[in-house]
């Protein structure tokens, strides 16, 4: 499926945005009459061309792509280090799943957040070109992700990477991807993870929750989109019973002997419920897990406002967690 209509309204009232977004929302109107893959695309590459262009000329950095076997094809990872210690041998690694609605954007969108993981952590930062939807299904994605992250746990040595530090990082889409590649990790015997942050992550297939209901519309990522995102993934499955849980992690029932995990999101999004959802499943499991619901933010509100108060904190906070992670104890 490559094209989808607009769907119905919102069937719930909205917790309210925060001011800083409040005009923004009322400037951009509403949602569009049609999602498609190629617009999507398109303007995902218009968002992030920039901010790909300041990373590959920061010189606070080194970029270098290498190619590596995948499931079914060669995968491209970047991997981003701080030139300051480049000859140091023992760095923090953050593993990077970008975002994108499983349909658009690239291993380079949100990466330029390597620079500031390199400033504060001295971390080398790797981010895998995994396949996307719908040209790439079901467990695809996440199988692609795996296998970097499986190359990445066998070459930690010779990339100068402390195997102790080594945390994967998921933002929205890539958020979901992450959960899921943790899952693989602990069922097949991957590399051992010192912790998984989920920003904002996409895990749920069914829409199902009243986060969902209340931000089916709307000019920022709403849950039409979404269930349009998740039918290029699944197709006719979405929804159904037959989806597992390395395709939608809020799928999985056990979640127990995953690593520490940071979780966060906004209160006026459509991910929000199935996210705490998430979190109160990592706690069923044992899971040492840390959850936070920044008020008035609607989905990528650290893109749209970075400079509003509480997106500000999110940053704060989120690389506070890390940096527990990477030098002290979670």
């Amino acid at each position: 499926m490559r094209k989808v209509l607009a769907g119905p309204a919102d069937r719930l009232p909205r917790p309210p945005y925060d001011v800083e977004i409040d005009p923004i929302f009322k400037a951009l109107g509403g949602m569009p009459e049609r999602y498609e893959v190629e617009k999507l695309r398109k303007d995902a590459s218009a968002r992030t061309g920039p901010l790909t262009n300041a990373l590959l000329t920061d010189k606070s950095v080194n970029v270098e792509d290498v190619s590596i076997p995948g499931p079914r094809q060669d995968l491209t990872v970047s991997i981003v280090r701080p030139v300051a210690t480049i000859t140091d041998d023992n760095h923090p690694c953050i593993f990077y799943i970008h975002g994108g609605a499983l349909v658009a954007a690239d291993r380079f969108a949100g990466l330029d957040t390597s620079v500031m993981w390199a400033r504060e952590f001295g971390a080398v930062t790797m981010s895998v070109e995994y396949g996307r939807a719908p040209e790439n299904i079901g467990t695809q994605p996440a199988e692609d992700c795996y296998a970097a992250l499986l190359w990445a746990g066998k070459h930690l040595s010779e990339l100068g990477i402390d195997p102790d530090r080594l945390l994967l990082y998921g933002t929205s889409a890539g958020g979901g991807l992450a959960a899921a590649t943790a899952l693989m990790a602990r069922d097949k015997g991957g590399p051992t993870l010192c912790g998984l942050v989920l920003e904002c992550p996409m895990l749920d297939d069914r829409n199902e929750k009243v986060s969902s209901q209340q931000f089916s519309t709307g000019p920022f990522y709403n849950s039409t989109l979404n269930r349009f995102a998740w039918r290029c993934l699944l197709g006719e499955r979405a929804g159904g019973g037959s989806v597992s849980e390395y395709e939608a992690p809020a799928r999985a029932q056990d979640l127990s002997k995953l690593p520490p995990t940071f979780l966060d999101c906004a209160s006026a999004e459509p991910f929000r419920d199935e996210i705490v959802a998430f979190a109160s499943k990592l706690w069923e499991g044992g899971v040492q897990a840390e959850l936070h619901v920044w008020p008035g933010g609607p989905h990528g509100y650290d893109r749209i406002v970075p400079s509003a108060p509480f997106a500000i904190l999110a940053r704060q906070t989120r690389l506070a967690w890390i940096r527990r992670a990477f030098f002290q104890t979670i």
